[in-house]
């Protein structure tokens, strides 16, 4: 491990947060754009363009800005206020925002020193990586991943240092097609059956020439279906019918699709309620509440800023978390963190009316931030910091636990 001086980045949190504020990011497009022509070795003003490229959604643009910037240096450090009593290193890849943890976001306001450090398909050695005293694997699960995560796992072989989520396996496997595998039969949560299938295979379907319950057994219509690697929302629709279906695919191109069965998931006042939830060595934190009309629900689509009463259902739900949802839920997050084995990882989740947890998704990159206005969400402040003071806490404890001396036999 090398001890160097690192370029240093603004980062994601400070970046996005500005865009987020609406505040005026002029000034620092102008500043990077500057030194970007004055000196094109400048690594850490190409990545930071690239940040800011990805906010003004400029994805290709910020691809190659990032992509100019790892060729000159594959270690960053973040900028923050002051040196942290923790250097933390995260193994990132290159790609958008869904591409790693958000470490960034995780600990924007941590007593620590965070270092950020790139890792490819093709990268051969990890000698190059800076000194700290912990690190993460914050490489999320999707298809350009894979091979990132799979080489990643073969140079992490003998790795000595403390790390979460050392196993990319684990991380890998975190397809929508494993995980409702992992969970299938669970008494205390259900994850609806997903299958990973061919274009050609649900044309077929659509068509009639095979039947939908010979792909998904005890299925019927409606059922869910979105584009593989998706996520966000995009591509994911209900369809009713074969009709509705064949139609779809007119309209999405897309190689392979994930097909599931539609689960009803709406409480008694039609209304539709899905959690984000961060588990963190084992332990749920409540992230962010949606209250929805719509069975897709987001964040955003959700329009919680427009509806005062969804504010303050999440804020009451926020308050009761631990001694209510983690509570009644205990034994779906003891399973989950058994089985996929993660320090750190996220879910989207429901409840069903027979009281079980829906799973929707978990994986290691979702966002989880506390950017929200702080006008109209005054009750997100507390809740956000105990995730993000967990988080810290745990790499401490992971640190420590590596450099605390074996007990001596007797």
């Amino acid at each position: 491990m090398t001890h160097r001086k690192l370029p240093e980045i603004h980062g994601k949190a400070e970046i996005v947060r500005s865009f987020y504020d609406g505040a005026e990011t002029l000034p620092l497009w102008s500043s990077l754009y500057a030194r970007v022509n004055t000196n094109p070795s400048d690594a850490a003003a190409f990545l930071d363009l690239s940040v800011m490229l990805q906010a003004m959604g400029k994805p290709e643009e910020a691809l190659q800005c990032q992509r100019a910037a790892i060729d000159i240096c594959r270690s960053f450090r973040v900028r923050t206020a002051r040196d942290g009593r923790l250097t933390v290193l995260a193994f990132v890849a290159p790609g958008n925002f869904m591409a790693n943890t958000p470490i960034e976001f995780l600990l924007e306001r941590a007593n620590v020193t965070l270092l950020l450090h790139y890792v490819d398909q093709g990268t051969t050695s990890l000698a190059d990586v800076p000194a700290h005293d912990v690190g993460i694997v914050a490489i999320s699960q999707s298809r350009e991943n894979e091979p990132v995560l799979a080489n990643l796992g073969k140079l992490l072989a003998n790795w000595r240092k403390p790390l979460l989520n050392a196993d990319t396996a684990k991380i890998a496997a975190m397809t929508r097609d494993t995980i409702s595998s992992l969970f299938a039969g669970e008494s205390s949560l259900l994850s609806p059956r997903t299958v990973r299938m061919p274009r050609n295979d649900v044309l077929k379907i659509a068509a009639g020439a095979v039947s939908l319950q010979t792909a998904l057994p005890g299925c019927s219509f409606p059922v869910i279906i979105r584009p593989f690697d998706s996520h966000a929302g995009v591509g994911l629709r209900k369809m009713m019918n074969q009709i509705e279906l064949l139609a779809y695919l007119m309209e999405f191109p897309d190689a392979e699709f994930y097909l599931a069965p539609f689960v009803d998931y709406s409480s008694a006042d039609g209304k539709f309620r899905k959690a984000r939830i961060a588990v963190i060595d084992g332990k749920p934190y409540a992230s962010h509440l949606a209250v929805s009309q719509n069975w897709m629900v987001h964040y955003l689509n959700a329009e919680m800023t427009l509806h005062a009463d969804r504010r303050q259902e999440e804020a009451e739900w926020m308050d009761r978390f631990h001694s209510d949802f983690a509570v009644r839920h205990a034994e779906a997050f003891r399973v989950m963190h058994e089985k996929l084995e993660l320090d750190y990882f996220v879910i989207d989740c429901g409840e069903l009316p027979d009281g079980r947890l829906v799973l929707f998704e978990a994986d290691t990159g979702m966002i989880v931030h506390s950017m929200d206005p702080v006008d109209m969400f005054p009750y997100k402040a507390r809740t956000m910091s105990a995730i993000f003071a967990a988080f810290e806490i745990s790499l401490i404890q992971h640190a420590h636990r590596a450099a605390a001396p074996l007990p001596l036999a007797v």
